[in-house]
């Protein structure tokens, strides 16, 4: 595989555990002790993981392509968090912007 394609998949992966710190963290803001909740451990964890892995991906993509992958992958996820587990209802504006969010993944995604 090439190492820009593996860039492209571990940090598309990382916003993925990154969504997962994010769960947590959500959990642990609902309890009354945030900073002592289990919850934020594991949050705070999984966003600690990922560092390592940052390295791998700079050494093969250029900055701002891996801060438009994370940040439009970031947010589609955490939107579908949000709407799947949290309730959260989204309007026809916000809509509209995660299908322009994705298609700019696409066109990002296919000329790196």
């Amino acid at each position: 595989m090439d190492p820009k394609t593996l860039a492209v998949i571990v940090t598309v992966a990382f916003s993925v555990v990154g969504v997962l710190g994010d769960y947590f963290l959500k959990l642990a803001s609902q309890e009354e002790n945030s900073f002592r909740s289990p919850w934020f451990y594991v949050g705070f964890a999984l966003y600690a993981a990922t560092a390592f892995g940052w390295l791998f991906v700079m050494k093969h993509l250029k900055l701002a392509t891996i801060s438009v992958l994370y940040s439009v992958s970031m947010i589609v996820l955490l939107t579908a968090v949000g709407v799947v587990f949290f309730r959260e209802a989204l309007n026809l504006a916000e809509i509209v912007g995660l299908v322009m969010a994705i298609g700019a993944l696409v066109l990002l995604v296919r000329f790196a």
